[in-house]
Formats: C-alpha cells, structure tokens, sequence
C-alpha cells in the first residue's frame, strides 16, 4: 500500500541576494513522515494540479492574511502580510475543497482556511481583547468538546503551546468549534461535512518530543490526519 501523499505549504524569505527563496520548519515534516505520509513542500505554482495529484494538504504558519481578504483595513502595524504567498495558498485550499480532499489546517493556516469558508478574524489580540497569546515558551490550557477529535485523542482538558497574534472571530461555513482557551479563544475546528481538521496552536512542535511534558504528544493528531488522507 502506497503512503499517502501530503502536500505542505511554505513560508517564504527574501535573501540579501533579492531572490525568494522556500522555508519550512522541519517540525511539520517530520510529524507528517512520523505518521506514516509522504511530506511534499510546494512552491507557489501549480495549485489545481497539486490538489488534483495530492492526497491531502497541510496549511502551515507564518504570517499575517490581508485583511482584505476578510472585508477589512490593516488597522495595526502588527499585521504582517504576503500577498504572494495569500493568492497561491487561498488557490490551492479552494482548489482542495472543492475536491473533499483532507485538510489540516495550523496557526496561519487555520485563518486562511476559516477566512475562504466565509470567516473573520481578530487582527491583533492584545489590541483587540487585551492578552497576548505569542510567547512561545507559554504553555495554556484549552478545552475540548464531546465528540471531537481531539476529545478523543488527548481527552477533555490540556495544554498546548501559543505563538500567535491573530485568531478566529466569526467561523466560516460549515466549521464547528471543538476546542477554545479559557480566554474563550477558538482553538480547534472541524468541519461538519469535509475532511478537515483545524488548530490554532502548533500541534508540530508538540509532536515526538521527549524533552516537554507539559503537553501531549500530538504525533496521534497527526496519524489521524494521515489516515484521513489514505482514505480518499
């Protein structure tokens, strides 16, 4: 039986050089590998034809999505965006809906997402609701609800790592919330029909570590998504 075949998308940096070069923390790689799948890292061409070939995708971190995109101005100077990158990503993930192809979505990837299904997002928390959430030696605790998938994985109450300024404010269609912080903060979703999984936090840096015990291992979210992937 083949293994499937996961797509990653990437963040990007501009070398003294003025070229544009690829860059993915090798966290993502190895809890997809760790799983059981094939990690692919794309460039910033080709969508239809990746998501046509591809048996799922993971929508990785980094910077701030235009706010354009969600019918608003960048109100802060914290917001930090990369239209290139914003038009292949929001390419791609449409282009993965509208085949039902799995989904995991984390961090940056997990407002992208919200936002193509209709959604909005708090620009900047600490401006906007007054506690920050980007300390990445900060470990939380969020909790989970009845029937999700991570309510069954890691149960109802644990913590997890926090290295982002932005996050959900109104869900797209067809999410469901399935984990918040005690903030009230939207953490996780699923989707109600597709194949989707979505986290604010960053179960990838979380995941075949022995050296951090405050949290779980998330190496089993990770084989999930996989199995979810060998089954289209």
């Amino acid at each position: 039986m083949n293994k499937p075949l996961v797509i990653l998308t990437n963040d990007f940096e501009i070398k003294p050089t003025g070229v544009r070069e690829i860059c993915c923390p090798a966290p993502y790689l190895r809890a997809v590998g760790e799983a059981g799948g094939v990690p692919v890292l794309t460039g910033e061409q080709c969508p239809l034809e990746l998501a046509e070939r591809a048996d799922g995708l993971v929508l990785t971190g980094g910077g701030d999505l235009e706010p354009s995109y969600y019918g608003e101005e960048r109100r802060f100077e914290s917001v930090v965006c990369d239209e290139t990158r914003d038009a292949f990503e929001l390419a791609l993930t449409r282009a993965f809906l509208k085949r039902g192809r799995p989904i995991l979505a984390i961090c940056r990837g997990f407002q992208l997402l919200n936002v193509v299904l209709g959604g909005t997002l708090y620009q900047d928390l600490p401006e906007e609701l007054g506690f920050i959430h980007s300390d990445r030696a900060l470990r939380h605790f969020i909790v989970t609800q009845e029937g999700s998938v991570l309510r069954a994985l890691f149960g109802e109450r644990f913590r997890v790592n926090s290295t982002h300024h932005q996050a959900v404010k109104a869900l797209g269609e067809g999410l469901t919330v399935t984990a918040r912080s005690l903030e009230g903060v939207v953490e996780a979703y699923e989707h109600e029909r597709l194949p989707i999984l979505g986290c604010q936090f960053h179960p990838e840096r979380l995941t075949c570590l022995t050296d951090d015990r405050r949290t779980p291992d998330f190496l089993p979210l990770f084989e999930r998504f996989v199995a979810m992937c060998g089954e289209r």
